[in-house]
């Protein structure tokens, strides 16, 4: 059994300090905060900025089928996205290696500086995801696959 002093005293948690999963997860299950946001728009991935705060940034996305991000990184910004609904698939590009990830409503990755994905729904229902960006906000560098070099930003 875990005993705690009388003496301690618990401090409130800083949000910035909170792993960006964690935070995705928290508004992906708090539909309230971001249901009037949500739209699809046919022609392009649906985006919308649901908070704000200290060098953080929460947003809401949707996915019709077959919509998809290009090749990109987000700069020097790190963070993580939670598929809230949907199934949406995850393409990591590295020299010499290219992983793609499967994403069901609940499952998240997380990013950093250099890290190059593209996002796409391939499955035939519409999606939701929440993506948590720090440090730099949401930049989306481009790139294209070079078969022999990798990823290169255009």
């Amino acid at each position: 059994m875990f005993a705690v002093p009388d003496n301690t005293v618990a401090l409130a948690e800083k949000p910035v300090l909170r792993h960006p999963v964690r935070v995705a997860l928290e508004f992906a299950a708090d539909r309230d905060r971001w249901r009037r946001l949500l739209r699809y728009d046919p022609d392009k991935r649906f985006s919308a900025l649901v908070e704000a705060r200290d060098d953080e940034e929460i947003w809401l996305m949707g996915w019709l089928p077959g919509q998809q991000t290009d090749l990109h990184d987000h700069g020097g910004s790190t963070g993580a996205f939670t598929v809230v609904t949907g199934r949406l698939s995850e393409t990591v590009a590295r020299r010499g290696v290219t992983e793609v990830h499967r994403l069901s409503a609940g499952q998240s990755r997380v990013f950093g500086p250099g890290y190059v994905h593209q996002v796409r729904n391939d499955g035939p229902d519409p999606a939701i995801s929440v993506h948590v960006y720090r440090t730099g906000g949401r930049v989306m560098r481009p790139y294209h696959l070079d078969p022999i070099d990798g990823p290169v930003r255009d």
